[in-house]
């Protein structure tokens, strides 16, 4: 059985009897998990999208010009935040898991006014890779933030057609979804799901990503017609946003703590819709499960 290691990408592999993973400290990002076959499940980080599983904080989407405002002051932020571009430090490397932290800093504060420890713990079981996001309040006071996984799984997992592939979500999801306007949270619309499934062809993403913002399920199945499929289940994450670039063959599947900020919206960072909250020394977790089936 393979050993946890740095290679030359300097990232940590993991590997059970069924699968190996690779993730990269730039962004504690998961870039690879593949199957004793050999077969990666996750996007290759082509250059149409050169990422793979993208780590979303303290920002989810996109905010009004990039900006928001707290306690008076007016912040500017990137879209999605900057965890995922910040190096974190590997503090723990072990054959099936791994734990890496990102801390506030001057450059962090500069732009999120708070003090934090970002810790993600992979944990490789079998056919099932764990992901455990937990965020602590390091502050005195009050911190606010969003916090979203954002993998890229190929479409489709094996040599069927792309119309093949199916979501079958946990349970019925009749709520409307969202869709963005300007890169904003704006109108609503029918959801696409039927029952609990949701047939997945280009077109659903012709005008950007999926919301869910009143979502019901907290797992789902990815399947197609080749027999492969992921299970994917989450807690903490109370929304899913669901995308993927036109002419390229990767699925996100993002559960999501937090979302674009909504079209008109002007209040402060503690008032924006989907937001989360933790009070001082708290820690709270957001967990991704990955089950290859």
């Amino acid at each position: 059985m393979a050993e946890s290691k740095s290679d030359e990408r300097e990232g940590v592999t993991l590997s059970s009897d069924s699968l190996t993973a690779f993730i990269s400290p730039k962004g504690a990002e998961l870039q690879s998990l593949r199957d004793s076959d050999g077969v990666d499940y996750l996007w290759a980080g082509e250059p149409i999208w050169p990422k793979h599983s993208p780590l979303l904080f303290p920002i989810v989407g996109r905010l009004a010009n990039d900006r928001y405002a707290y306690r008076g002051e007016s912040y500017a932020m990137p879209k999605h935040g900057f965890a995922r571009d910040r190096l974190f430090e590997i503090v723990e490397a072990a054959p099936h898991s791994a734990r890496f932290t990102l801390r506030s800093d001057a450059a962090t504060r500069a732009v999120f006014p708070f003090d934090f420890l970002l810790t993600v713990e992979f944990t490789l079981s079998g056919r099932r890779l764990d992901i455990r996001h937990g965020v602590t309040n390091l502050g005195a006071d009050d911190m606010y933030f969003s916090i979203g996984a954002h993998p890229a799984f190929r479409w489709p997992l094996g040599e069927a057609a792309k119309e093949q592939s199916r979501l079958h979500f946990e349970r019925h999801e009749p709520a409307p979804i969202r869709r963005l306007v300007g890169g904003l949270l704006g109108r609503m619309k029918d959801s696409p799901v039927e029952g609990r499934t949701l047939s997945l062809r280009e077109e659903l993403f012709a005008d950007d990503a999926i919301i869910f913002d009143a979502l019901t399920s907290r797992s789902l199945v990815y399947s197609c017609g080749s027999g492969r499929s992921l299970e994917i289940a989450w807690e903490g994450f109370q929304h899913l946003g669901l995308w993927s670039k036109p002419g390229a063959d990767f699925l996100c599947i993002e559960p999501w703590r937090g979302y674009d900020s909504p079209v008109g919206f002007a209040g402060e960072l503690d008032e924006k819709p989907g937001i989360a909250h933790a009070g001082p020394g708290e820690t709270l977790d957001f967990i991704l499960r990955i089950g290859v089936e």
